[in-house]
């Protein structure tokens, strides 16, 4: 994946942090940087746009847009892991097409106290600042606090401010198709899920994974494994080959990277990723699994940034928009499970199929949500228990 020319690495940030520490500046951070992460891990901030006395970037009017937009990107990982950082850059490569802009980006950016050093080196001389992962959000709402005159977004998060909006989507609809195709293409009806982290996002997913095979095989169970990463292929393969031993013939893994696809082509079984299409890692052994298409949000953000519309909405993307969608199944899946797929996804485009309506039970065959009733959004967005046909346990 090619990166943009003016990308950070860690090793410069080393050398840029010691040489701020020596200049005895002030600096824009107002002395406010959470502590407890590596000095190394912040990038230097770029020398040609002044900050504004209240340490933000000078901005237009409150009326007014910004006609050139200073905007900024933050990864989790590389974006060559094939998966979502991938797609997240791949959505700013359309950003920047459309509208004639280059954005800056860092990557390998942890989920801890160097995130909010970070960004807030970044609001120093940017407008605006995408922050692309769920362990961003109170990193992200610090900078945004720090930051007025600097607008936020920030991707899977619940957690808002004036300066600050929210973006995801409805990716466990994607799910669900995930889970019918895995339930017509088991042999052994045990479906094995390699999950990233306990968080609502994985829990909703997984369920969402196990209602669409239930849905089509009522005898199916799925077993879930936790890797505690998002982007690791050695341990992401090793929980892979444990789900393999145990039985399991169809695997899906939310992760970033194509390795229990690959585990599972080794083995025979089918697997799908998540994020993006990986078909091209192992085609013959390729399920499907949910893809993002993060393009056009950026596109109307930045867009919004520029004529003075902005808000910080907390966006939910679709299959209706196109943000969220499933990649084409793959070249082992029979014609009439590709049809089936396809017609189901056409219920949700017309608004006729919802994921969680009851009746539905936990795995301890407690009523979760009665027969009639459907979950809201908001509701769905914090789930913490998993489905009847799930085996595993949720970490506390």
């Amino acid at each position: 994946m090619k990166r943009l020319k003016r990308s950070w690495s860690l090793g410069l940030v080393m050398v840029t942090m010691l040489a701020a520490a020596l200049s005895a500046c002030g600096g824009g951070n107002n002395g406010n940087s959470a502590s407890g992460g590596s000095a190394s891990s912040s990038p230097s901030a770029s020398p040609s746009a002044p900050a504004s006395a209240s340490g933000s970037p000078s901005a237009s009017p409150a009326s007014g847009g910004i006609a050139n937009p200073r905007v900024a990107f933050v990864y989790i990982g590389p974006p060559g892991d094939g998966g979502w950082t991938y797609q997240h850059d791949q959505g700013r490569q359309y950003m920047e097409k459309e509208l004639g802009i280059k954005a800056d980006t860092v990557e390998n950016v942890p989920e801890s106290a160097d995130a909010e050093r970070i960004i807030s080196d970044l609001a120093q001389n940017h407008d605006i600042i995408f922050t692309t992962s769920f362990g961003y959000m109170e990193w992200t709402l610090n900078a945004a606090k720090k930051f007025p005159n600097v607008k936020f977004e920030h991707a899977g998060g619940y957690k808002t401010n004036d300066n600050m909006a929210t973006y995801f989507g409805k990716n466990w609809e994607a799910s669900y198709l995930s889970g019918i195709a895995a339930g017509k293409m088991t042999k052994k009806n045990v479906l094995g899920y390699v999950a990233a982290f306990p968080i609502p996002e994985l829990i909703y997913n997984i369920n969402a994974f196990t209602l669409g095979a239930q849905s089509v095989n009522k005898d199916v169970k799925v077993n879930v494994v936790w890797t505690n990463t998002w982007f690791d292929p050695t341990t992401e393969r090793n929980a892979a080959m444990s789900l393999l031993d145990k039985g399991a013939d169809v695997l899906i893994a939310y992760q970033d990277s194509p390795a229990s696809l690959q585990a599972a082509a080794e083995k025979g079984a089918l697997a799908g990723g998540n994020d993006s299409d990986m078909t091209r890692y192992a085609p013959k052994a390729y399920l499907t699994n949910p893809i993002w298409n993060w393009g056009p949000y950026y596109v109307k953000k930045v867009k919004a940034l520029m004529d003075g519309t902005w808000t910080n909405e907390q966006y939910l993307g679709s299959f209706q928009d196109g943000m969220v969608d499933i990649a084409p199944l793959g070249e082992s899946i029979p014609e009439d499970v590709k049809k089936l797929v396809s017609d189901t996804k056409e219920k949700f485009l017309k608004g006729e199929l919802n994921v969680f309506v009851g009746p539905i039970k936990d795995q301890g065959g407690a009523e979760k949500i009665a027969s009639g009733q459907t979950l809201t959004d908001a509701e769905i967005l914090e789930m913490n228990w998993f489905v009847q046909g799930v085996e595993g346990t949720i970490p506390k």
